[in-house]
């Protein structure tokens, strides 16, 4: 083997970095334990809020390698929302309402019907909102121009009435987009403020969507009414220090009378005995004699005056910190501390009525690597700021005289009134800019400004300047963002989650290891310390990329083991040729591993190719899959054929014998004599059945299509005991109008299940932000009529229309591209249409068969078969799989076709002799693969059951169709294409040929 210590140095590296991000896990779920414990009373309840101090008090300490609480819970493991409970939203900021601001808000009838008829086409249309709009408002009003409509004061300087209508298109889509940047920065900060580990939230390309994913969240209304309140932009005077010098100094008298008390609190509970003896002494409670100390204190006053006035500065810098002579801040770990002193009624009663506290909306960093958040004392009589953001008309970023990045912003005339107020009693004073009551900026004021036209400069980058425009923007139209998608999962269908992806991880893992040792004898020994390298590898990659474990993540890894074993059953398998051959232990090892090294890369190819179609159209739980899936095939190449091959070699070289059979394996599948070909057209028929009954039950029965796919709200149900789904159904359909879908959802009970899933189509086109608790509630309201069954909602899911219908486009455009990628991968690898057309024969075939099982067996078996996201990305796995199956086969034909290039042997010859050469591999494969999924599919749970289902049927259908159908139909095509090469005087008979292909069966060559 070459670079034998560049490959030992590698794997030693890759070992030691998966160790490493590995190691943040286990310190972070330490900490977390930790504070559990802290916060556990003696009966087992924990207080959440006094865990949550715990972990802020640690949050910027370095515990671990340098890095801080935070750091090692950014760099953890993370669990997805399915595996630990949370919330999942798309929002869809509503560019109908940019429109009408833009518009000036125009009652113009056919302004408004064009609008409302561009919403109803967004439903079923890729195109933007914009050009909807504009060409519905085109056939609603053909003779008028879009400047007429735009061109309004607020838009001057960017059109005018007699800009064109392509220069008002343009106008329009950037204001649509620029909206949707200020909404994201917006709802970023905003879910900063949750203070959820790993939140994750992005821009949806191409979509104007943005997704946010808070795992742990337990208060969805709390989310809803946060995410998508409109943003609330104001102006206002700033206290200075010395404005409110006598009340901090009443602060830190109140922060040192609160320490002595604290002090006393523990002294009095360290030694009860000795204080009890002391008030029976004396005849006088504790509070007399601290009352008693407090006037013997009171006349030393002027001795201690100086030692008192030390003490409140001591006690006000230990909690605030001085930023500058204008500016206190807090250690950003201190900031609950200082909100709970800061919001005391004692505290408050110091300060001015009109003085609310605000805290700077980024840190500053000491020199020593804390972080200090500043805080601010701004002016709001009655709790309403002098000047909002709706004045402002225009903000853009800038540079100054002196080439330094600044903002200029313009007001309408009543902003400019109000502004000039404000900047004429300010001048040489600050000024805060407050969005959704965190300080963006506090400017001096330099003079007054007249006309409402102003510069904010300062030491900013570009990049701030253009943060700083896009916030003051934010109250200059109405975007209010709508939520189009939403997943709650509960904590408790987490945990459920958690055992049974453990349980199914664990169970599959052993079985397969078994069976290779089974197999393969001690060699299987050596596949499985190989597998265990893979999995580490897997999982510190993992952890490295900062990727989510999911549920359908882990039927990933589940899946990985199945197939990881792959690689090893065709270096095996060609290792067992080359000893049937004669060959010494050492040369079969080394010229297996050469001979297997096309089949495995071509096989694996196609799989990671359908990955990576999975990862850039999948979202949410498929994206958790397809992340496991590209990762794990590229360790199970790595592990396979380097891991694997260094163990073998060293086992040899130490003088090791290895037997790669046992004797219950041995003689299985040796010399085997099946003819695949000639009865090639009883396996069409038999397949074109199953299509056409697939076909009819499609048209007269459907598919069972999931809320991805067809919009509407969908429920998970727990009750106390057992219910019926017609009984649920009647209940609800008295409160929703009509009879919700309600099927079983796993669950268990004595005489039935005690879960349902509720699906309805109730209050879908409400976008009103209450819409969803009015929803939740009318739910309850229903199922209170099944009498004493209490129910409770254990996890919830919305799809919007327009997002059902770009979720099943895109599913249809993600099969079409796995289709099409192996083909292209297929002919420039085997560089013949022969065997393009057998792969995606045979793609279509497992697709239309598994179709055709879903919708005839939808509601007859007892559980899911709904087509959603899972399904989809259950199915492209299936054709990665059936093609890694597929590959093998026309590697090897590949082979015997070179090998014969001369010799004429027939087609179907050839392929025979492939298909049972390779016979020993598909078999061993696929039950490896089956097995894994059969486990996942009994102990993985009910959430991912339907996609288990979807994977075991479609390994089924990919082995069936590799043997039965791809290779056939190459049959087929190579016969016309050889007879076509024939002369005509010796035409090709392929029935004969077929009759004596039995005869011509023969064990590889090498």
């Amino acid at each position: 083997m070459q670079n034998r210590t560049g490959i030992i140095v590698l794997t030693v590296v890759i070992a030691l970095l998966s160790i490493y991000y590995l190691s943040f896990t286990y310190v972070s779920r330490s900490f977390k334990q930790e504070a559990t414990a802290y916060a556990t009373d003696k009966n087992g309840v924990v207080d959440i809020k006094k865990k949550q101090r715990y972990i802020d008090s640690l949050w910027k300490e370095e515990v671990y390698l340098g890095n801080t609480l935070q750091e090692v819970t950014e760099r953890e493991l993370g669990l997805g929302l399915d595996l630990q409970g949370g919330m999942h939203v798309v929002l869809e900021v509503s560019p109908a309402d940019i429109l009408r601001g833009l518009a000036g808000n125009t009652r113009d009838p056919k302004f408004n019907e064009a609008l409302k008829q561009a919403a109803e086409d967004k439903k079923s249309s890729q195109s933007s909102f914009v050009d909807l709009f504009i060409d519905n408002f085109k056939k609603l009003s053909p003779n008028t121009k879009l400047a007429s409509v735009f061109a309004t004061s607020a838009n001057r300087g960017k059109i005018n009435f007699q800009s064109s209508d392509t220069e008002v298109r343009r106008l329009l889509n950037e204001e649509v987009d620029g909206a949707i940047d200020r909404a994201f920065k917006i709802i970023q900060a905003r879910v900063d403020k949750f203070g959820v580990a790993n939140p994750n939230i992005q821009r949806l390309p191409g979509s104007g969507r943005i997704l946010i994913e808070l795992p742990g969240v337990d208060n969805p209304e709390r989310v809803r009414r946060l995410l998508t309140g409109a943003a609330k932009l104001e102006f206002t005077e700033v206290y200075t220090i010395n404005e409110v010098a006598p009340a901090i100094e009443g602060l830190g008298a109140y922060l040192v009378k609160q320490e002595a008390a604290r002090k006393e609190s523990l002294k009095t509970a360290a030694a009860p005995s000795a204080t009890t003896g002391d008030t029976t002494k004396t005849g006088s409670s504790l509070e007399a004699q601290l009352a008693q100390r407090n006037q013997n204190a009171a006349t030393d006053t002027a001795k201690k005056d100086t030692s008192a006035t030390a003490a409140q500065n001591a006690a006000l810098t230990n909690l605030f910190v001085p930023i500058s002579q204008n500016q206190l801040g807090v250690y950003l770990k201190d900031t609950a501390k200082a909100n709970a002193v800061l919001n005391d009624p004692e505290v408050r009663s110091l300060f001015p009525t009109d003085l609310v506290f605000a805290w700077d909306r980024k840190t500053l960093e000491t020199n020593d690597g804390k972080e200090i958040l500043p805080l601010y004392f701004v002016k709001k009589a009655g709790g309403q700021a002098p000047l909002e953001g709706d004045v402002i008309t225009d903000a853009s970023n800038d540079y100054d005289e002196r080439g330094r990045p600044e903002v200029t912003m313009r007001m309408n005339a009543e902003g400019a009134r109000k502004w000039r107020a404000l900047t004429a009693a300010n001048v040489g004073r600050p000024v805060a800019i407050l969005l959704d009551n965190l300080v963006y900026t506090a400017p001096n004021v330099q003079n007054e400004i007249p006309n409402g036209s102003s510069s904010i400069s300062g030491n900013f980058t570009v990049e701030e300047t253009k943060d700083l425009a896009n916030v003051l923007k934010a109250g200059k139209l109405p975007a209010p963002t709508n939520v189009v998608e939403e997943n709650v999962v509960g904590a408790t269908l987490g945990s459920e989650a958690v055992n049974a992806g453990i349980i199914s991880s664990i169970v599959g893992l052993l079985i397969v290891l078994a069976f290779v040792v089974l197999y393969y004898n001690k060699a299987g020994l050596v596949a499985d310390l190989a597998l265990f390298v893979n999995l580490a590898f897997l999982m510190g990659i993992m952890a490295s990329l900062g990727a989510v474990l999911t549920l359908p993540g882990i039927a990933g890894i589940v899946l990985t083991i199945g197939m990881a074993v792959d690689a090893n059953v065709l270096i095996y398998e060609r290792i067992k040729e080359e000893l049937a051959m004669g060959k010494s232990l050492k040369l079969a090892i080394s010229d297996g591993f050469r001979h297997a090294y096309s089949s495995i890369i071509d096989s694996q190819v196609t799989t990671l190719l359908t990955g990576v179609i999975l990862f850039i159209f999948g979202t949410g739980l498929i994206l958790g899959f397809a992340t496991t899936l590209v990762i794990g095939i590229c360790t199970s190449l790595f592990a396979a054929i380097f891991i694997t091959r260094l163990l073998l070699d060293w086992y040899v070289n130490k003088g090791g014998q290895l037997s790669f059979s046992s004797p219950l394996t041995k003689n299985l599948f040796k010399d085997s004599h099946f003819d695949f070909v000639s009865r090639r057209r009883t396996y069409y028929t038999i397949s074109s059945i199953i299509i056409g009954l697939g076909i009819v039950s499609i048209i007269f029965k459907g598919f069972g299509l999931g809320v991805d796919f067809k919009g509407g709200r969908s429920y998970v149900v727990r009750f106390e005991q057992p219910v019926s789904t017609d009984d649920v159904r009647t209940s609800l359909a008295s409160v929703l109008g009509s009879a919700p879908e309600v099927k079983t959802f796993g669950g268990t009970g004595v005489g039935g299940s005690n879960q349902v899933k509720v699906t309805t189509s109730y209050q879908m086109d409400n976008t009103n932000a209450e819409a969803d608790k009015q929803v939740e509630s009318t739910i309850y309201k229903g199922l209170s009529n099944i009498k004493g069954n209490p129910a409770r909602i254990e996890s919830s899911q919305k799809v919007g229309p327009t997002i059902a219908y770009d979720i099943l486009i895109s599913a249809m455009w993600s099969i079409l591209l796995a289709i099409a990628v192996n083909f292209g991968y297929i002919l420039i690898r085997f560089k013949r249409l022969s065997f393009g057309y057998g792969a995606v024969v045979a793609l279509l075939h497992d697709v239309l068969v598994i179709l055709a099982i879903f919708s005839i067996f939808n509601g007859i078996l007892p559980f899911s078969l709904d087509i959603d996201q899972a399904f989809v990305g259950a199915l492209l796995t299936i054709m990665g799989y059936s093609m890694n199956d597929t590959v093998v086969v026309f590697d090897r034909v590949r082979e015997y076709l070179h090998e014969n290039r001369g010799r004429r042997e027939s087609v179907p010859a050839i392929i025979n002799n492939a298909l049972n050469s390779t016979l020993s591999r598909t078999a061993v494969t696929g039950i490896s693969t089956m097995l894994v999924l059969l486990v996942l599919f009994i102990f993985g749970g009910e959430t991912i059951r339907g996609f288990s289902f979807a994977m075991l049927i479609g390994v089924i259908v990919g082995t069936y169709s590799s043997l039965f159908v791809a290779t056939p139909i190459v049959v087929d095509a190579m016969s016309r294409e050889q007879a076509n090469e024939t002369p005509p005087s010796a035409p090709a008979d392929t029935t004969a040929a077929a009759r004596q292909s039995k005869g011509k069966i023969r064990p590889a060559q090498a």
